[in-house]
């Protein structure tokens, strides 16, 4: 049974459980919570994904500091840990796929972009946090945005220009009817579909994943907590028994989420640097 299915499931029973009035599935009003107003009525405020966001730039930058100013010929666990993931970040993604000629240069925002993304998607199954920032759309949307006045800095740079870039953008030997059309789907790709996606593909994982976990967790308590009849209750048991799976599951859309935004990302800067874009 597909997890579309259970958690259909899962929320008529819920439904019948509680009756009208009675549990309410949770929703994208969750991820709106206001934490410290700025004014008493102003739409300025320092909402829950900000303040997870500050705390996990806090929390990369005392690691990697206090790691760098303790390092040893034999690591340690932590410095083991720091050097795989830098060595992940520059040998899996940056030299792999942009090329040993101009890898470095761009590993410092290639390996912040792993590691910030990792750990704001992993603070969605972390207890007493439970929120990815990456949720919200509108961090993913500033992250692709670096991304893309990087990568378009640098192809305008290899080009020489402006319009030698846009010129690029037509491959040699087109018959001429066929340049407008070709520079249009072009320009379309590499100025709108690509940064699009690259910001909604990690933004809906994990907002569908969150929305998945809150709905059996929430569920299963209630079911188990207010079920009007022992079905309902071992309903609620085992809703909370596949929130556990689901979380380890999670887990893994984290990684693979983080791996993916920096792998594209460096794929497009790739796509920059070479002589043949």
């Amino acid at each position: 049974m597909s997890p579309n299915m259970v958690s259909a499931d899962l929320v008529a029973n819920l439904v019948a459980a509680g009756g009208e009035g009675g549990f309410e599935t949770p929703g994208v009003a969750d991820f709106w919570w206001p934490v410290v107003p700025f004014d008493g009525t102003g739409p300025w405020v320092l909402t829950r994904p900000a303040l997870v966001l500050l705390i996990s730039v806090g929390i990369l930058g005392w690691f990697f500091v206090s790691v760098s100013r303790k390092m040893t010929v034999v690591p340690g666990k932590t410095q083991f840990m720091a050097e795989g993931a830098y060595n992940f970040v520059r040998n899996t993604i940056g030299r792999d796929i942009i090329g040993t000629k101009d890898f470095m240069q761009f590993v410092p925002l290639l390996f912040t972009l792993f590691t910030m993304i990792l750990l704001n998607n992993l603070f969605g199954i972390i207890p007493f946090v439970q929120f990815p920032t990456m949720s919200r759309v509108g961090i993913p949307i500033v992250l692709t945005l670096i991304v893309y006045v990087v990568y378009h800095t640098v192809a305008i740079r290899r080009k020489h220009g402006v319009l030698p870039y846009f010129k690029s953008l037509i491959p040699p030997g087109l018959p001429g009817w066929l340049k407008p059309i070709l520079f249009v789907l072009e320009f379309l790709t590499y100025f709108v579909i690509r940064p699009l996606t690259l910001a909604l593909r990690l933004f809906g994982n994990m907002l569908a994943g969150h929305l998945m976990l809150l709905v059996f967790i929430l569920g299963g308590e209630y079911l188990l907590l207010h079920g009007s009849n022992l079905f309902l209750n071992f309903s609620g048991v085992l809703a909370f028994g596949f929130s556990i799976g689901m979380t380890f599951f999670e887990l893994l859309i984290e990684f693979l989420q983080a791996f993916i935004f920096t792998l594209l990302a460096a794929l497009y800067i790739s796509d920059a640097v070479s002589e043949h874009h």
